[in-house]
């Protein structure tokens, strides 16, 4: 038997195919056997244990399943999206896994709408933007709207999580994409609001200091109820389990949403601004 010798330094894809012969070898499977817990041949679990297929989102699910490691923190779904997010802010891809469990989220956004509730032409914007401006080159782009338009697919499920969306004033009346592109941004945010499983609060400007945030932040509960925290700067991502410091944000964005506008006033504010957009 032909057995290709591995090299998992040589990048991330390798690194995942080895890692992946390792653990079936030391559960003393074959590759028939990997293949028949995962529901693939012989013949791709080959192909990705030597790099020479790419992993997808399915396989890596798959494979935590057979190995029995979903609820760890090193599963190869994180591994996927380490390798497939790569371009994204560092700390990011770790984030979008927790989020993809989550059974509540909590946002807090200022000055754009945040990406689980951006349609596809503002999120297109954006990135194009960021193009524009010599950030990011034109691939990344893509792979931004490309991520957004997964992780906005995995939140519509049998039973979806709940939503508590707090958004600042500026997130509405800040224009991005002209006119068009607003306005069915902000439709996106009333259906959005309709929905059984979600709140929609616009943080006013009125409320002045009472405001308990000054950058964007993000509070996910997830299935055995702990409590995580992911904020960002310019240039990373910071994913925070310590629940002595995750507490006080918990805390603050309910005094948050106890100064913002109910979702009825909230809806009507978005609905009167739409009449300036269309």
């Amino acid at each position: 038997m032909n057995r290709k010798e591995l090299e998992p330094d040589s990048s991330p894809q390798a690194a995942f195919g080895a890692r992946i012969r390792s653990l079936r070898e030391a559960n003393g499977w074959k590759q028939e056997n990997l293949a028949k817990r995962t529901g693939y041949s012989s013949t791709h679990i080959s192909a990705v244990e030597t790099g020479r297929k790419m992993p997808t989102l399915r396989f890596s699910r798959q494979a935590d399943a057979a190995f029995g490691i979903q609820e760890t923190v090193d599963t190869f779904e994180r591994a996927w999206r380490e390798i497939r997010h790569g371009s994204l802010l560092e700390g990011f891809p770790q984030y979008v896994g927790h989020e993809g469990r989550a059974v509540e989220l909590r946002l807090y956004e200022i000055g754009i709408i945040p990406g689980l509730l951006q349609t596809p032409e503002y999120a297109r914007v954006l990135a194009n933007s960021a193009v524009q401006r010599g950030a990011i080159a034109q691939e990344q782009a893509d792979e931004r709207v490309a991520v957004l338009a997964e992780r906005q697919a995995a939140l519509v499920r049998p039973k979806p999580p709940m939503l508590f969306v707090t958004l600042d004033e500026s997130c509405i009346r800040r224009p991005v994409g002209g006119p068009a592109v607003m306005d069915a941004q902000l439709e996106r945010l009333i259906e959005f609001a309709e929905l059984p499983n979600t709140l929609l609060q616009i943080a006013p400007y009125e409320i002045g200091e009472r405001r308990t945030f000054n950058l964007p932040v993000t509070l996910l509960t997830l299935p055995d109820r702990s409590v995580v925290c992911y904020a960002e700067s310019q240039t990373q991502g910071h994913l925070d389990r310590e629940s002595t410091s995750v507490l006080p944000v918990l805390t603050a964005y309910h005094q948050l949403q106890a100064v913002a506008l109910s979702q009825e006033a909230s809806v009507a504010m978005i609905r009167q601004l739409r009449k300036g957009t269309s």
